[in-house]
């Protein structure tokens, strides 16, 4: 029997066996920036949903407040640990783009301090509202700034998006799952040092 066609779609002449196509034929993975644009869209959509809610509804305004700031803090904590950490090993040295890692990385840890402040009103407080619509204009910036430059720029880097993203969806699966900060001996592991 003869064979035709070449790599993962082969087929043999005379066989009753359909085309075997490989996994990642038939379901690409999402690179990096396609899940992290998810994440974006995902806490957008929930600031948007706080603004159009009752803010009588004590309860509901406590649980989608939750589901952000929860959200908000994986996002960052995947990005933190191996987006950015790629990205400066791939940008060494160039100083502008060093400079927007720098940038990204306060804006994190300020939008940290705004999920605590957050965390720390009860939803019946006059300031509660205001925080966290204070919170969603911050985050809103800084997801303008990051598809808008970051992207951009690692997009020209020679990166491993894909890989990037395969990583990504894993140690979100353990952040998720409460698994230990530690992701073990992976290659993820070893771009966070």
């Amino acid at each position: 029997m003869a064979r035709i066609g070449s790599g993962t779609d082969t087929r043999t002449i005379g066989s009753r066996q359909p085309a075997r196509r490989s996994r990642s034929t038939l379901r690409r993975s999402k690179d990096v920036l396609a899940l992290l644009q998810e994440d974006h869209k995902r806490v957008q959509k929930m600031f948007r949903q706080f603004q159009k809610m009752d803010h009588t509804d004590v309860d509901g305004m406590n649980a989608l407040v939750e589901a952000a700031c929860s959200e908000l803090e994986v996002h960052t904590k995947l990005e933190e640990e191996l987006f950015y950490p790629a990205l400066r090993e791939a940008f060494t040295d160039e100083e502008e783009q060093m400079e927007m890692l720098e940038e990204a990385q306060i804006e994190h840890d300020t939008a940290k301090g705004l999920i605590v402040s957050v965390r720390a009103l009860q939803p019946g407080e006059a300031r509660y509202v205001a925080a966290f619509t204070v919170l969603g204009e911050y985050v809103k910036h800084h997801i303008e700034e990051e598809e808008s430059q970051i992207f951009k720029q690692a997009k020209k880097a020679k990166l491993d998006l894909q890989g990037l993203g395969e990583e990504l969806k894993e140690r979100r699966r353990q952040l998720m799952d409460g698994q230990e900060e530690d992701i073990g001996d992976g290659a993820a592991d070893q771009r966070i040092r």
